[in-house]
């Protein structure tokens, strides 16, 4: 049964599997010495167009996350994001947790934070009774399923650098975005003004790798030991490092994600215009979002995996894989209005 709860339902690309399978052979070196993730590194920085930028591999999206933020946290310190954030509401708690620091989340009814509504969150800057905001996260694509256009990036990068603070962006479905908005990956990131951006790569085909990337090498230098002490160092780390090989080799990234949104627009159109339906999000990369009633939502999950995302509203989040098909798509939509009538 094909899945629309999530794109981490989806199996590894065979292309991903198969360039895992030419490396695995002989003996390299270990914990990063490799020369297949020196390959990686640069295929990244060509990726991003910058040679000075600095790349390191973990296991998942939160270690990402929370390593990343790590580099520049104190105690003291907060971080601004929006109060649907990957890192507010499902990371465990892990960036309080292990980074001991206050999350300030911004209420937004699509995901995305502008300058308007966090500008006022740098105040009493210096007085030790508050914590100190130096951090904005943005999520790419959001939570909500919509995406940031590079000028909106810009946008919050010169508001956090004017108040002396860093941009952070979880790029988990980053692919969707740039491939949504016809832009590359460097357009999000390091061209839009970005510090330290965690890059995907999990939701789009490979089997459990992401990357920390940060455009001020400066950054960086404290991070080779916040990686080994938060476990997010890889022994065998050629493994990692070849699946990025295979995401950044023939547009896979953009070939992924494009067949993810285009999955998710079509999902959209068969079902809009049902009475009982309501969309409640632009649908800009992989995901629908849509209130069912609560009892059309029960009966549908006896035969299909998708979310609840809001148990107060009944909304539901309906997200499509590299590898959904126009049929898996056809046959969800066929049970949706057949049920919800």
């Amino acid at each position: 049964m094909t899945s629309f709860a999530s794109d981490n339902y989806a199996p590894v690309h065979p292309e991903v599997m198969e360039q895992i399978s030419k490396i695995n052979s002989g003996h390299m070196q270990a914990y990063g010495a490799d020369s297949v993730t020196k390959d990686a590194i640069q295929l990244i920085k060509e990726t991003l167009k910058d040679q000075n930028c600095e790349v390191n591999f973990v296991f998942n999206g939160t270690g990402a996350n929370v390593t990343g933020l790590q580099t520049v946290m104190n105690s003291w310190n907060s971080v601004i994001c929006a109060s649907t954030a990957h890192i507010n509401v499902d990371e465990g708690g892990a960036p309080e947790r292990i980074l001991g620091v206050k999350l300030l989340d911004v209420p937004t009814e699509d995901g995305k934070i502008t300058p308007e509504l966090i500008e006022s969150q740098w105040v009493r800057m210096g007085d030790p009774h508050t914590s100190q905001p130096n951090v904005v996260s943005i999520t790419q694509s959001t939570e909500m399923g919509t995406v940031y256009t590079p000028s909106e990036i810009k946008a919050l990068s010169d508001v956090a650098h004017k108040n002396n603070s860093y941009l952070h962006l979880d790029g988990a479905r980053i692919s969707n975005a740039a491939a949504s908005l016809g832009v590359s990956i460097a357009d999000l990131t390091k061209n839009a003004g970005v510090d330290i951006f965690s890059f995907g790569g999990t939701k789009n085909g490979l089997m459990g790798a992401e990357a920390v990337v940060f455009f001020k090498p400066e950054l960086a230098q404290k991070y080779p030991w916040i990686r080994k002490s938060s476990m997010q160092l890889a022994s065998k780390h050629r493994y990692i490092s070849a699946q990025f090989i295979a995401l950044l080799s023939n547009d896979l990234w953009k070939r992924n994600a494009e067949n993810a949104n285009a999955m998710a627009k079509l999902l959209r159109s068969k079902i809009e215009k049902n009475s009982k339906i309501k969309i409640t999000q632009e649908t800009q990369s992989s995901a629908v979002f849509a209130i069912l009633d609560p009892a059309h939502t029960v009966e549908l999950q006896k035969k299909h995996n998708f979310y609840v995302w809001n148990d107060n509203t009944g909304e539901v989040r309906l997200m499509c894989s590299w590898d959904t098909t126009i049929k898996d798509v056809e046959n969800f939509a066929a049970d949706i209005n057949s049920v919800c009538k």
